[in-house]
């Protein structure tokens, strides 16, 4: 099972100061589907100014990415360059 961490304010939010959980998938949309089942709404917070370290490597275009059953995903406020 990959595990996931949610962004302190995402785990505030939405988890009750949860910030890791592990979860069976084999793509980020999968965990997002997981994680929207049980924290209901969090499925658009995600999807919104967030960005996603898969094992250390940040994605901004992540719904596809491939996560392994050893994997570390992290949800992050994307950073915006200049």
């Amino acid at each position: 099972m990959a595990t996931v961490i949610l962004s302190p304010d995402l785990a505030r939010e939405f988890a009750n100061g949860e910030s890791e959980f592990d979860i069976d998938a084999d793509n980020i949309r999968i965990v997002v589907k997981a994680l929207d089942a049980r924290f209901p709404g969090i499925r658009e917070a995600l999807g919104q100014g967030m960005a996603v370290a898969i094992d250390g490597q940040i994605h901004r275009e992540f719904f596809l990415e491939p996560v392994g059953p050893n994997s570390e995903v992290c949800f992050l406020p994307a950073i915006e360059g200049g």
